[in-house]
């Protein structure tokens, strides 16, 4: 489903630049301006109209590489380092703190940065305030890896190919306790969790932390890398298109004429509050995510789709791949979503009916509710300066046909097609109902669940003879 809604306007919070150890905290309720728009209002808002972009978490954004002129010094120091061998996700993780999305962290977590993410959801700086931090960004060890790190206090860090990707200084060795993780992250330890099972289950029972050096920018050679746009990167970008407003919208599904109605909405409330360019970051999830869901250079070659055939305004859409994998560990896991674009420039962020979440691995249920993570958001410690679109549902409207803004004086007007019925859809290459979505985007889809059937088909063993 797809909405639009109300913006919860929140003031600034104080800026700083480098972490202390955890004192006692205490979260007071975030101040909250909510503002009420009639259909075609045209009233000046009372919110501080800027041109200027949020600042980052801290107040300013770290980035983790060498500079240039220490690279072959890093790399030949490196190799007599004891190696730690990246997971792919693992690798990911390296990548997200290169480029700055979890400022002001400054490489893998150390113990007490976990426990405050665990317990608190936020970080404490050493003035005093807080920015939030609701995912464990940890790398695990084994005890073999332990004790080839000894006495060590760097260890290089290699990928599956034994390239050094980076170097972990200062470190510290914890204990890797997974139940706690998982339950606190998660709020159940139920089995059949895809990141659980993923990253986490199979993972060492130490935890290694300290101060990352990225020797080079990642890359993964895919085809996609011109999309992965750091926070700085996007940053320059907003600044060049004057952009005095960005909102964020991350999806890790197909785009259809419902998202987009939302978007275009979201930009068009947005000025009517006194913004004169507005810019959307459509930001699709690029990470680890689980099997069942479409691949990300499918997504990629559907929303590309979706700006040729004019369903978004290129001028004032930017199409980025935000590289994190998934959790789906839905409230906890979207402050960490929105946290991240602030460090991108975002100063508001859209969210929808249960984000970050998914089906209970045991039941038939959701696993959260729906209506939680944007009432997390309106709340959550360190995220007083981001302003929260939720959304409001948006269906098919048969009488238009086309995707409208559900109403619910006339609810036999409208049609649910849900991921289920659309994939069954795609799958069959049959059409959606005009209007839902772009016909190259729907194109896209096709060829993606076609290519599906071709691998099973290839897979199926040859009949045997009566």
């Amino acid at each position: 489903m797809a909405a639009m809604a109300s913006l919860y306007l929140k003031n600034p919070a104080p800026l700083s630049h480098s972490f202390t150890k955890p004192t006692k905290t205490h979260f007071a309720p975030p101040l909250k301006l909510r503002l009420r728009h009639g259909p075609a209002s045209k009233t000046r808002y009372p919110t501080r109209i800027s041109a200027s972009l949020i600042n980052p978490d801290g107040g300013k954004l770290i980035e983790l590489f060498v500079e240039k002129s220490e690279k072959d010094s890093k790399t030949e120091k490196a190799l007599g380092l004891p190696k730690i061998k990246l997971s792919k996700t693992d690798l990911q993780w390296v990548h997200v703190l290169s480029e700055g999305w979890a400022s002001p962290l400054k490489g893998f977590m150390r113990e007490s940065e976990f426990l405050q993410t665990l317990h608190f959801n936020s970080l404490r700086l050493d003035n005093g305030s807080v920015v939030n931090m609701s995912v464990p960004i940890v790398l695990a060890i084994d005890d073999a890896q332990k004790g080839r790190v000894g006495s060590s206090t760097s260890v290089a860090l290699v990928d599956d190919e034994d390239k050094v990707v980076a170097i972990l200084s200062d470190i510290e060795i914890y204990k890797h306790n997974k139940e706690e993780r998982i339950a606190r992250t998660w709020g159940t330890t139920a089995p059949g969790l895809p990141y659980v099972e993923e990253a986490i289950s199979c993972a060492g029972n130490w935890l290694i932390g300290g101060d990352l050096e990225v020797l080079e920018p990642i890359k993964y050679n895919d085809g996609l890398d011109h999309f992965r746009l750091s926070p700085a990167q996007l940053r320059n970008e907003f600044e060049k298109r004057n952009a005095d407003a960005v909102f964020a919208f991350q999806l890790r599904n197909p785009v259809h004429n419902g998202h987009a109605l939302l978007m275009t909405d979201t930009r068009r409330r947005l000025l009517e509050m006194g913004y004169k360019n507005p810019v959307l970051l459509l930001h699709p999830l690029g990470g680890y995510t689980k099997a069942d869901d479409v691949p990300l250079i499918w997504r990629m070659r559907q929303h590309e789709k979706v700006l040729e055939d004019g369903v978004l305004d290129p001028e004032t859409t930017v199409v980025s791949i935000f590289p994190s994998p998934m959790h789906y560990a839905g409230p906890t896991e979207v402050q960490w979503h929105a946290k991240a674009r602030i460090n991108a420039g975002a100063n508001f962020y859209i969210v929808g009916r249960d984000p970050a979440g998914m089906s209970h691995p045991l039941e038939k249920r959701d696993l959260y509710d729906a209506d939680h993570g944007k009432k997390v958001l309106s709340m959550a410690p360190g995220l007083e300066r981001l302003n929260i679109l939720p959304f409001k549902v948006a269906a098919y409207d048969l009488t238009q046909s086309k995707m409208a803004f559900f109403d619910p004086s006339r609810p036999q007007d409208f049609l649910f097609i849900s991921g289920t019925k659309m994939r069954t859809l795609a799958k069959n290459k049959e059409n959606p109902p005009d209007g839902f979505m772009c016909p190259g985007g729907w194109k896209v889809l096709v060829e993606y669940y076609d290519s599906l059937n071709l691998v099973e088909n290839a897979k199926m063993p040859e009949p045997v003879p009566a």
